[in-house]
């Protein structure tokens, strides 16, 4: 059974549709990232432990529908843990912990929580004395104590430094073993996928599963020790996933490789032999040349711009002349990214967008 269930989920705000229908099952031993930005990422939390309501849509807590009515028993079960959680900065760890003890009527020792998240040595500091990295430990430390069978964290991995990120990684592993859920909401779609396989991505086109998987024999980190092999592993990896046809582009992060839907990437870059998937604000290399990609990409709506760029048309909201030689494209995402356009490209471009 799973612990937690969204059944075609989705949340409007007036004519405004703020959650695609978001359907997804979490067991136990599993973890679950929705990669989304932080407003959604903090409406979905909202909406499991009841402070907002669905528009459409059930979700499940261990087979029973969570409503008004049965929200309050459920609380004790679940740990939750925002990005923005206020801590008793005057209060030591060891005091800091014990409250929350009393509060969840918790009896046994949570030495086993604060070794697990490297502040055994913190015990006796006050919170105001600790790093922010250490704070953030502190926090997952809280939401431990009560042992919960649901975790939920928003951006557990924001800003803390690399030592925390190992040990909140070592921490979401144990807690796998001992058979909890786990749901994280990120921003981060390399953080997500660096996590866990199960990464769902949350956007303007919808609500769904990233199809990842782990490059046979490897393990984290020896892309490092032998990048050439490492890099052979993944092309025989992509070659082996779509022998006819490629509709998905493969990208790796860390030990494993992500496959991306065409309309997903924004554009290609190519430096010094490698390309460069840019989705959202990620990057992500690709064993495919840029001459492989464009040609696997034109009937995607994709155009060679630049000797060094591909570009997804659909993407592009302005063409900007700024001398008679030069040209840019304008592409309609946050940041306003700016691609440049080769003279000897416009007249064909031009020629495709019919104007």
């Amino acid at each position: 059974m799973a612990i937690l269930e969204f059944q075609n989920i989705t949340k409007k705000r007036g004519n405004s549709t703020l959650l695609a229908p978001i359907h997804m099952q979490i067991h136990p031993g599993q973890c679950c990232v929705i990669q989304c930005n932080s407003e959604l990422g903090n409406l979905i939390i909202q909406l499991i432990i009841g402070q907002t309501s669905a528009s459409e849509g059930s979700i499940y807590f261990k087979g029973k529908l969570v409503d008004g009515k049965t929200i309050a028993s459920m609380i004790p079960q679940i740990g939750i843990g925002f990005l923005k959680d206020g801590l008793y900065e005057r209060l030591t760890v060891k005091q800091y912990l014990q409250f929350f003890q009393q509060l969840y009527g918790v009896k046994s020792s949570f030495d086993w929580v604060i070794e697990q998240l490297g502040l055994i040595d913190k015990r006796n500091v006050r919170i105001s004395e600790l790093t922010y990295s250490e704070q953030r430990r502190l926090q997952i430390a809280r939401i431990l104590v009560h042992d919960p069978v649901l975790v939920v964290l928003e951006e557990p991995e924001q800003n803390v430094d690399l030592e925390s990120c190992i040990l909140i990684r070592s921490a979401i592993a144990k807690l796998k073993e001992a058979g909890k859920a786990i749901l994280i909401t990120t921003a981060f779609l390399e953080n997500a996928i660096s996590i866990t396989n199960d990464v769902y991505r949350l956007n303007e086109h919808g609500f769904k599963k990233l199809e990842i998987t782990s490059i046979s024999g490897e393990m984290p980190g020896d892309q490092d020790n032998d990048v050439s092999e490492s890099e052979e592993q993944l092309t025989e990896a992509v070659e082996s996933f779509h022998p006819m046809r490629m509709e998905k582009i493969p990208a790796k992060v860390e030990d494993k490789i992500i496959l991306f839907d065409p309309t997903e990437i924004d554009f290609i870059e190519s430096s010094e032999g490698v390309s460069t998937l840019h989705v959202g604000e990620g990057l992500f290399p690709c064993a495919f040349t840029l001459n492989d990609l464009e040609e696997k990409l034109k009937l995607f709506g994709f155009f060679r711009c630049h000797r060094s760029y591909i570009v997804n048309l659909q993407k592009v909201r302005e063409v900007i002349t700024w001398t008679r030689n030069s040209y840019s494209l304008i592409l309609d995402n946050k940041d306003k990214t700016s691609i440049p356009l080769s003279k000897g490209k416009f007249d064909e471009m031009k020629r495709i967008l019919g104007f």
